[in-house]
């Protein structure tokens, strides 16, 4: 089963992420991974799309390196694990780039599908959308320290990507599934754990 995890910054994605995988693991086989990243190829693009830098990123490169590294993603982790009958646990993935680059950006819904649909053989079977506040998560990704190029975006933009992570769970309800975020990483995970599992058990 292919379990990602989506939301703005700072809503605990990471801790939920750790928690449910040390859960599921006495049961099953668990990979946890992460977009962009995943493989070390796919890491060192997720240095440059993170890295804040003095020239300006076009959107365009932007896009591009997400599904660069998504492609490497799925060819080297994702499917070799799902063939193998391993549940995967992702941090983000193809919702992430509509909810930032098109929400978020401004950028034509039309060619992040076109890119979907060529290059991405496979998409979740659930989907957890943390959601919170914007200045709530912008508060927790301040405490973690130094803020990488996205989290140094302004609310205007988190507000925008928040927007169409909803627009995404109101078009997809039978595979994205919201929690509230502003609860306590444990009932979060009490939370995400007993739907997880209700989900594992009919997906055999």
């Amino acid at each position: 089963m292919f379990i990602s995890f989506e939301g703005t910054e700072g809503v605990g994605k990471s801790t939920l992420i750790a928690t449910l995988q040390q859960a599921l693991s006495a049961q099953y086989e668990v990979i946890l991974t992460r977009e962009p990243g995943g493989t070390p190829l796919a890491e060192k693009i997720r240095a440059v799309l993170l890295q804040p830098d003095q020239e300006k990123m076009a959107n365009a490169t932007e896009l591009l390196l997400l599904y660069a590294a998504r492609a490497q993603h799925l060819e080297h982790v994702i499917l070799p694990a799902l063939a193998q009958q391993k549940i995967v646990l992702c941090d983000r993935f193809v919702d992430a780039s509509i909810a930032y680059q098109h929400g978020g950006r401004g950028m034509d819904l039309a060619q992040i599908q076109l890119l979907t649909e060529h290059f991405v053989q496979r998409l979740p079977d659930l989907t957890f959308w943390l959601d919170a506040p914007v200045e709530l998560g912008i508060q927790r990704a301040q405490k973690r320290g130094e803020l990488d190029r996205f989290e140094q975006e302004k609310r205007a933009f988190f507000t925008r990507v928040r927007a169409s992570y909803q627009q995404l769970f109101l078009q997809y309800p039978q595979r994205i599934v919201r929690l509230d975020a502003t609860q306590n990483a444990e009932q979060l995970a009490k939370q995400a754990l007993t739907l997880l599992r209700e989900q594992l058990a009919a997906h055999r």
